[in-house]
């Protein structure tokens, strides 16, 4: 059987100089309890920047502006439901907010704007997810 190939839209959201990141909650199969990059999944027959404002809205209530293109990663996994294995192209995409008042969804646990130095002590002790981890690049943090 041929590889699947699935794509993900991410949005590194800045906030008065502070990032958005989402606690993965502890239950999850994939990076429980650690720190992620808002965003998911981009559905068949749908624009990525569609997909990366529905995953906004449904994961922290925010509208968001996307600004540009900060990065590209491959993340693979296997998925939970089916136990494929699936290849992930992830696009990480800068995007904005006119508020930082956010709601969680069931998804995570907590959610957190957090300093860039943070966001490196985070990389640093490992408790950022997998997809976060390889989006951050470390100079421009």
């Amino acid at each position: 059987m041929s590889d699947m190939w699935g794509l993900t839209a991410r949005g590194i959201c800045e906030y008065e100089n502070r990032i958005l990141l989402l606690k993965v909650r502890s239950k999850s199969s994939h990076d429980a309890e650690k720190w992620e990059i808002p965003g998911g999944k981009v559905k068949r027959h749908e624009y990525f920047d569609e997909a990366l404002k529905r995953e906004f809205i449904e994961e922290t209530g925010l509208e968001i502006n996307i600004d540009s293109l900060y990065n590209v990663i491959q993340n693979d996994y296997t998925a939970c439901k089916s136990n494929e294995k699936v290849k992930s192209i992830q696009l990480i995409m800068k995007v904005s907010s006119t508020t930082d008042k956010v709601e969680i969804s069931e998804e995570h646990d907590e959610y957190g704007w957090f300093t860039h130095e943070e966001v490196k002590e985070l990389l640093e002790n490992d408790l950022l997810s997998r997809a976060a981890s390889k989006s951050f690049k470390g100079d421009e943090l």
